[in-house]
């Protein structure tokens, strides 16, 4: 009877455990820092050690999703769109699949899973969002989300990082009068609507912003940033910051009362200033150099860290000031995350590089070239439990980069 109880106990543990873990897209903040120490501060010749790797992923751009328990990433077969999920010696644990998936143009899933209280959401690049169990797969609900609020398709489908807080999921629809939405996460139900500008949405995964005296949603349709009360849908304030093709695909940052936020084609980043009560912003400067499009940028010890987009070149700039420090043409442009001390680098020419911030020239300590997957470099990587996730079309590989 004492094991009886032993095990039952270990089972609610577990399962609490399992239901309060919570993965995101760039991690824990959205800012591309992964909390992480006791990393390799330079790798062997031929790169970390590659501890294993999953290749019939299908096209896609989707990247890991990682909790304590599971692996997590989306892929396609056919038309169709997939869910799957690992544990950690990389063996599949289930898969489902979703729906029709993107496959018109740079072809696959656009977004990455997010686990959030026990349940995994994900959205396809027809607008279908689902909400599954985070340990069996089994599907808990599903919205159309055009069908239900009239939403409109951009022109490379629909991307977006979903957003969570508290019992409020968010997501940029596009319709001219339902344009940002908030769900109910366990349910799906509306909270509410917002009309925003009326604007298509624009790749764009928000940001959320906690202030004293509210919580503010930080995302971007076509032409303009949006500044959001969670708790009631209001739209606070905007600020017309437009490119070329309506690509509006990064984060933005907020750091001590300044929101930054950047795109590409030349247009480059622009720096507000949020009021205390976060009801109105001003803008500060503006700098086109670093003109990242989709690869995120770091923000650390008061500079910007991020490779340009028609700019080819890696930048670093000032937070306060946007002046330029420095430079490179080390490495192509790519996407970049942070953890214990270094940069990671995972350029669009397929190399991953480690590289030392305090060196001030971007030139790399380490570099591999990513050995499986094909197509577009574009997925994001993520560091968890000392190892990088990578990846590259079909394949997702999983490396150990702990000392």
């Amino acid at each position: 009877m004492k094991e009886f109880v032993v095990v039952l106990i270990a089972l609610i543990i577990n399962t609490a455990l399992f239901s309060q873990e919570s993965s995101q897209w760039r991690g824990k903040n959205r800012d591309g820092k992964y909390h992480e120490t006791a990393l390799l501060k330079k790798w062997p010749e031929d790169g970390p050690k590659l501890l294993w790797h999953f290749d019939e992923l299908g096209l896609g751009h989707a990247s890991a999703c990682v909790t304590n328990e599971m692996v997590y990433t989306a892929g396609t077969t056919s038309e169709d769109g997939f869910i799957i999920a690992f544990d950690h010696s990389g063996k599949e644990v289930w898969r489902i699949t979703y729906g029709k998936e993107w496959m018109d143009s740079y072809d696959g899933n656009r977004t990455t899973p997010v686990v959030n209280g026990g349940k995994l959401y994900m959205l396809s690049g027809y607008g279908k969002l689902v909400c599954l169990d985070a340990k069996t797969g089994n599907e808990i609900w599903n919205l159309d989300l055009f069908e239900k609020y009239l939403g409109r398709n951009t022109r490379w489908g629909m991307t977006e990082n979903l957003a969570i807080e508290g019992d409020k999921l968010f997501c940029t629809v596009g319709g001219e009068e339902a344009n940002v939405i908030a769900l109910n996460k366990n349910t799906g139900k509306l909270i509410w609507e917002c009309k925003g500008l009326g604007e298509k949405s624009a790749y764009n995964s928000p940001a959320i912003i906690k202030l004293s005296t509210r919580t503010l949603l930080i995302t971007v349709t076509e032409s303009a940033i949006l500044g959001i009360d969670i708790a009631n849908g209001k739209l606070l304030w905007n600020f017309t910051h437009p490119n070329k093709y309506s690509v509006q695909a990064n984060t933005a940052l907020f750091y001590e009362g300044m929101i930054y936020f950047v795109n590409g084609y030349g247009n480059g980043g622009v720096m507000l200033k949020l009021s205390d009560d976060g009801s109105s912003i001003s803008e500060v400067w503006k700098n086109s150099s670093l003109d990242n499009k989709m690869g995120g940028v770091i923000l650390l010890d008061g500079k910007i860290y991020g490779s340009g987009d028609y700019n080819r070149e890696w930048f670093c700039l000032d937070w306060k000031t946007g002046e330029q420090l420095y430079t490179s043409k080390e490495m192509k442009k790519g996407n970049i995350i942070f953890a214990d001390g270094m940069f990671y680098c995972y350029s669009q020419s397929g190399n991953v590089h480690l590289v030392d911030p305090k060196t001030e020239n971007f030139e790399p300590v380490s570099s591999f070239k990513v050995p499986f997957g094909s197509k577009q470099h574009w997925a994001h990587s993520v560091i968890h439990n000392k190892k990088l996730y990578i990846r590259h079309g079909g394949s997702l590989m999983v490396y150990s980069i702990g000392e």
